[in-house]
């Protein structure tokens, strides 16, 4: 049994409580390490740590903050198979996922920041032969980092990377439910030369931790990943006291596919968008938008690929496809939703149950990829972000029908269209409500680009200079000539 660590002024150190939650491994349904129940008491001193290490870190030279940070993604690419299952354990995601794509990809922002922060400039007005701006972007303080359960380490590392090597400090809080990753980052921390209180990680409940460092009064900005509702409340306490925020939330994107698609590369692209990690990304295509000229060729042959290729199983062999959903309270949410589809009228083309394995799997969290057809663009199932390997299908008419119905949820994170309609692409692109379309791809990601949405979806951009600029404070100068 592990017992896992907070990270606190550069040392690992139990919960000041002694308290402790249960964290599971979904393969197998049961418990094989413990996370601090951490409280207030963790989050000052944390906070404290992290104010005492603020001039140290932002008065050292920008080379040398980057060099630590470089090192720190050097060692993790070292340890890349430990980290990788670990993930693999923790979350359930299948372990070639996390090898091959979201622990290199954590690797990725850390380098990406590490060496972004030796470029970030500033700007500077002249006004003619009368005065001159310029503006000096400096480190804010301490900042609260707080990330979630379905890309653990990847997602951890896009918001702590830019802080640290903006020049903060950083309080951070990775979700209690897939807590491992971050453990393990805490001692490439220390045997990377991270000053002591830099990077402090407490782990616990959001009702405790989370709730803690929305409130707290010194600390300034706030950026977090995870649902809707728990951004409306971070907003509801942080807002009032003038913290920066940045918020991304969640998701129901549409997959628009036009009968002029490259078919062949378009149902491969959908049937990875619609199920890697089990559909735990914000960003997967939950629902599909057919043209209805290609609507019965799609639907026979994307069924027939999900049945064929979509292996659920044990996420540590290398055969598994789909592996376990994160928890058992999501697994019951999950279920939850393919029985409402069930009642709002849907016809359940392929999965739609729990699948139960054999031996030491048998308690394990598993859901068969699952395609619903025959339900009204604005129900429940098609409105409400279900989070999991369910996706619906549906045929649309027109550009302005599919338009509508893309448009119809509270939500606009991201949008997939399939065309090989130059003009089409433009003016669909332009008219979906989303902060991120994808065109004849998915998951295509640049890491200098803006990331985020509008409306449910979230408040401000992560990535490139967008994250570089919000874990800063402008100051504009003028002198009179």
């Amino acid at each position: 049994m592990i017992t896992i660590a907070n990270y606190i002024g550069g040392q690992l150190i139990a919960p000041q409580a002694g308290k402790y939650l249960d964290n599971y491994n979904p393969a197998i349904g049961k418990v094989y390490s413990l996370c601090p129940d951490s409280d207030a008491q963790d989050v000052e001193l944390a906070y404290q740590a992290a104010k005492s290490a603020f001039k140290g870190w932002s008065e050292t030279p920008v080379e040398k903050r980057s060099r630590i940070l470089l090192t720190i993604a050097d060692k993790i690419e070292q340890q890349l198979h430990q980290f990788a299952e670990a993930e693999s354990i923790d979350q359930g995601k299948p372990y070639w996922l996390a090898k091959n794509g979201e622990i290199p990809r954590a690797i990725s922002n850390i380098r990406f920041f590490a060496t972004a922060a030796e470029h970030f400039a500033s700007e500077a007005h002249p006004m003619g032969n009368h005065a001159i701006n310029y503006t000096t972007r400096n480190p804010i303080g301490v900042v609260a980092c707080i990330s979630p359960w379905n890309l653990p380490l990847y997602l951890f590392t896009w918001k702590i990377a830019p802080a640290l090597a903006a020049g903060n400090c950083v309080v951070a809080k990775p979700s209690e439910i897939t807590p491992m990753t971050a453990y393990l980052l805490s001692q490439v921390c220390i045997d990377s030369g991270l000053p002591p209180g830099v990077l402090n990680i407490v782990h616990g409940l959001g009702t405790k931790v989370g709730s803690t460092l929305s409130g707290h009064p010194h600390i300034k900005a706030l950026s977090f990943t995870g649902g809707t509702k728990t951004g409306a409340e971070i907003a509801r306490v942080a807002a009032p006291m003038f913290k920066k925020l940045s918020l991304e939330l969640g998701g129901k994107n549409a997959n628009i596919i036009f009968a002029d698609c490259d078919f062949d590369k378009m149902l491969a692209e959908t049937v990875r968008s619609s199920f890697l990690n089990q559909g735990e990304i914000c960003l997967c295509g939950s629902r599909i938008f057919v043209e209805r000229p290609i609507y019965q060729k799609f639907k026979d042959a994307f069924v027939n690929k999900v049945k064929a290729d979509l292996l659920v199983g044990n996420p540590l062999d290398p055969k598994t496809q789909t592996g376990a959903i994160a928890s058992k309270m999501h697994y019951e949410k999950v279920l939850s939703y393919i029985d409402l589809a069930k009642q709002e009228g849907g016809t359940i083309l392929c999965g739609g149950e729990a699948i139960m394995l054999e031996g030491e799997f048998a308690e394990g969290w598993y859901i068969a990829p699952t395609v619903i057809e025959g339900l009204p663009y604005n129900c429940r199932t098609n409105q409400e972000e279900i989070f999991g390997p369910v996706v619906t299908i549906t045929p649309f008419d027109t550009e302005t029908e599919v338009l509508e119905m893309a448009n119809s949820t509270e939500y606009g994170l991201a949008s997939i269209l399939w065309t090989e309609n130059l003009s089409r692409a433009h003016q669909m692109a332009g008219n979906l409500k989303c902060g991120i379309v994808w065109i004849n791809c998915w998951l295509l990601r640049d890491l200098r680009t803006p990331f985020g949405g509008v409306k449910s979806s979230g408040v401000g951009r992560e990535g490139g200079w967008e994250a570089m600029r919000f874990f800063t404070e402008p100051k504009n100068i003028c002198i009179k000539l």
